[in-house]
């Protein structure tokens, strides 16, 4: 498996929920930050998106957004006053899923608008989400010049919402989790600044390294045999992960071990010595007192919040 196939895979992208947004004439929406990918499809109309004081974006009719990290953020009309009281969506996803929302004054320009929420773990998510940008637009995507695994996919998401069928959530999931790795890979294709983690997921010697990092965290890896997988020298490997990844081969290698322990560790699946030996320790104690120095707690403590 390739690393960013495996990548999406840890980061456990599910769970996808949507609603329309039916605002009309003045109107504010906010929305709290969460663990999840927010994306919005204007179908009709246009709005503002302010994600901080110094991002605002218009967003047009046949426009995508999309807001990896799911930061906090507003959209509104472009005449809305700030008097006008923001409807706050995050629990609406929740409460109202899969309903159309109408909310602003009682005249003036309509606006539809898709919202999908998707679930992912962050933590798992953190290098990705620190590589990508705080959004990716995609302008006019129901246009002839959109590509073509936009239209399609937008096709088929349109047709499994408005149909209630069986197995349809899991198909969104499924749709949803292609929407958002396409674009992913959109924006890799169109990186120029090869500094940067995501290029190495496509480096044609690099990307082996990870892909052997995140298939087979539990094996005993060394920089030497990281290098044999690139078929490049120790120092040359060093040197070059080093200058695209942002930090050494083992540096990462334990940043990611502890990572997916620590979703062993909220899963609840496994024991702590079983969790040791899938990340590559075959000592107990030598594991938890590593991970103690990176959470500042035990993996027992740790695991006891989330049960």
């Amino acid at each position: 498996m390739d690393a960013l196939s495996k990548i999406f895979d840890d980061i456990h992208l599910n769970r996808s929920e949507y609603i329309y947004l039916k605002p009309q004439g003045n109107w504010v929406h906010c929305y709290q930050e969460q663990d999840a990918m927010i994306g919005y499809v204007v179908l009709v109309g246009s709005m503002m998106l302010q994600l901080n004081s110094h991002t605002q974006l218009y967003v047009e009719a046949g426009d995508l957004i999309l807001i990896p990290s799911g930061q906090n953020h507003s959209c509104s009309s472009h005449t809305h006053s700030n008097l006008v009281e923001a409807l706050d969506i995050t629990t609406l996803f929740d409460q109202k899923r899969q309903e159309t929302i109408e909310f602003g004054s009682s005249s003036g320009e309509s606006t539809l608008i898709l919202a999908i929420r998707c679930h992912l773990d962050t933590l798992m998510a953190r290098p990705l989400l620190h590589a990508l940008p705080p959004y990716i637009h995609i302008h006019h995507i129901t246009g002839s010049a959109a590509p073509e695994w936009l239209q399609i996919g937008l096709h088929f998401l349109a047709i499994e919402a408005y149909q209630i069928r069986p197995g349809r959530d899991k198909i969104l999931d499924h749709l949803v989790s292609i929407l958002f790795i396409e674009c992913v890979r959109d924006y890799i294709a169109q990186l120029n600044d090869s500094n940067n983690w995501l290029s190495a997921l496509s480096h044609p010697e690099l990307s082996n390294a990870l892909a052997a990092i995140h298939s087979q965290p539990e094996l005993a890896w060394t920089v030497e045999t990281l290098a044999d997988q690139c078929c490049m020298s120790r120092s040359k490997f060093a040197t070059l992960f080093s200058q695209i990844v942002g930090e050494t081969p083992l540096a990462y290698l334990q940043q990611y071990r502890f990572r997916l322990a620590s979703q062993h560790l909220r899963a609840g699946q496994f024991s702590i010595q079983q969790i040791a030996h899938r990340v590559g320790y075959s000592s107990e104690t030598a594991f938890s007192q590593t991970f103690k120095k990176l959470f500042n707690l035990t993996p027992s403590q740790y695991r006891q919040q989330f049960q």
